[in-house]
């Protein structure tokens, strides 16, 4: 599964470190879910989506 987590952080000027402060998760936590290393839960995704103002599937795009 890939995301545009880095994309939209970056659109908004904002660190790994500062996203993670916000979600109250790690820097790595953050940096691993960018790098597709890790699938968030759903809270937490659905917690990014409300943070980017974007639906879920526009964040998150499956790979067939």
């Amino acid at each position: 599964m890939n995301n545009r987590i880095k994309e939209l952080r970056k659109e908004k000027n904002m660190t790994q470190e500062e996203l993670a402060q916000i979600l109250c998760v790690t820097r790595q936590t953050i940096n691993a879910i960018e790098n597709n290393k890790y699938n968030p839960t759903l809270e937490l995704a659905l917690k990014l989506a409300k943070l980017f103002c974007v639906h879920v599937e526009e964040l998150f795009i499956l790979e067939n």
